[in-house]
């Protein structure tokens, strides 16, 4: 995928979303509850599909230090969630209960989020873009909607909300440039490390998707209605449609290239 259509998909929908709260009522979000269903049903396949196996495909790390790095992506999350607030599922928290604290800029939520998105952002220089890509932007939706709503709060000005939504949004494709710079040796090597940037990433992913799938929607946590499960299915769908058609395709010509260079091998021998 061209690196200038990747950024674009990555920020947009995440600086369209956080300024969407500029004009859309908290209590008309019920179509973001369906597309935070579908982004964890997608967060999940994918995850499940293409990244997992590839991971596990690589001979630079053993599986078994690679499993290591999944429960430590999983673990970090669940570190950062103590200071994001569950934003990165969909979470918005400006009761009223909680006025003493909206007056003052949320500097742990911001760094959480932004560290998480950067996180997400680096593998993207080694494999399975176009999936990667559309699961962490469809996954920001929400997110960016929920850090716009507790921006909001705070009552901050407008142009300081907008500049710390566009940080936000950034934040992925940031993480994007610096791992493709830094794999081209620019500024290192680092593709030798991507199996295991990948797993933490794969960690995150797996804590994320299943929170989203068990919390979103309703109160009863374990409660799913037409509406959310229509949502679930699509995006599980998507994610198996993308992986038995176009994984389906790389994989054959995957197979079709190599014998062709060994055959070349074999003659200039």
């Amino acid at each position: 995928m061209n690196s200038i259509l990747l950024i674009l998909i990555l920020f947009i929908p995440a600086f369209a979303s956080g300024i969407a709260v500029f004009f859309v009522q908290k209590k008309g979000t019920s179509f973001l509850k369906l597309i935070l269903s579908f982004s964890g049903a997608y967060l999940f396949s994918i995850t499940v599909l293409h990244l997992i196996p590839h991971v596990y495909q690589s001979n630079n790390t053993s599986s078994e230090v690679l499993g290591i790095y999944v429960l430590a992506g999983f673990l970090f999350q669940l570190f950062l969630e103590q200071f994001s607030q569950g934003i990165e599922h969909g979470h918005i928290h400006t009761d009223n209960d909680h006025d003493h604290h909206n007056h003052r800029f949320p500097i742990g939520i911001m760094f959480s989020l932004c560290l998480h998105a950067f996180l997400e952002g680096m593998p993207l220089a080694a494999t399975h873009q176009t999936e990667l890509a559309l699961g962490i932007s469809i996954h920001h939706i929400p997110a960016a909607f929920a850090l716009g709503s507790i921006l909001i709060s705070t009552h901050l000005k407008k142009n300081t909300i907008l500049i710390t939504l566009a940080l936000f949004a950034a934040m992925t494709p940031f993480g994007f440039l610096l791992s493709k710079a830094i794999s081209a040796g620019e500024v290192g090597n680092i593709q030798q490390y991507f199996d295991k940037i990948m797993a933490v990433v794969i960690g995150i992913f797996l804590h994320i998707s299943t929170t989203i799938l068990f919390e979103s929607g309703s109160i009863d946590h374990h409660k799913f209605n037409k509406k959310k499960m229509i949502a679930v299915i699509a995006g599980v769908a998507i994610a198996l449609g993308s992986f038995l058609f176009v994984g389906e395709h790389d994989h054959g010509h995957d197979q079709h290239q190599q014998p062709h260079d060994h055959e070349h091998h074999d003659h200039a021998h």
